[in-house]
């Protein structure tokens, strides 16, 4: 867990904030140290990066909570990573911060465009009129794609969580790509029927 100075660091009347050359220094010595010996280290290389972190969040983000989120996920993740040595250059540690932030914050919205994506296609039409705002329902849905024939359901789950295109489905399927498509289309065509409760047959 982390420290919980790291979670409440302030700028008054504390030592220098740490820059350049110094967080690698302090990186170093998080690294180097026994578990839990470098706290005072942590804590203000926490300072120093968590508002570069915040700021990523917020420019991608769009929100000042989930911007929060992402800091602490970004340095409890750089913090497990120095105290494990698994960060082998420590004077990179801004561009390693760097680039988890945007991992993470790909991640994010990789899946709320999944969460999108599945809603546009599997909510039934008059539910998402009515309702706009109610959640797609996750357990139909796993129903509804236990219906499908095996390869149908290889080539929507790969579209849609694995999202690899028409022609990586293929090659992985022994497929054409155009095969692909033909399945995929009449496997959301069969899905959408089957959220609506108006597929009783099983899909193929």
């Amino acid at each position: 867990m982390l420290p919980s100075t790291l979670m409440t660091g302030s700028s008054n009347g504390g030592p220098r904030e740490p820059v350049g050359d110094d967080l690698a220094t302090l990186a170093r010595r998080i690294a180097a140290a026994p578990p839990g010996a470098a706290a005072d280290e942590e804590a203000r290389l926490f300072r120093a990066l968590a508002p570069r972190v915040r700021l990523y969040g917020l420019k991608y983000l769009r929100d000042r909570a989930r911007a929060d989120d992402l800091s602490q996920q970004v340095l409890l993740t750089t913090l497990e990573r120095l105290r494990s040595g698994g960060i082998h250059e420590p004077e990179r540690i801004a561009s390693f911060v760097l680039g988890t932030s945007r991992a993470m914050v790909i991640d994010l919205l990789r899946g709320e465009r999944r969460r999108r994506d599945l809603r546009e296609r599997f909510v039934p039409k008059s539910a998402a009129a009515e309702a706009p705002r109610e959640p797609l329902d996750l357990g139909r849905l796993a129903e509804c794609l236990t219906r499908l024939s095996e390869r149908a359901r290889a080539v929507v789950t790969m579209t849609f969580y694995a999202e690899r295109d028409a022609a990586e489905i293929a090659e992985e399927l022994t497929l054409s790509p155009g095969n692909v498509r033909v399945t995929r289309h009449r496997a959301l065509a069969r899905l959408r029927l089957c959220m609506e409760g108006a597929d009783e047959e099983a899909p193929s």
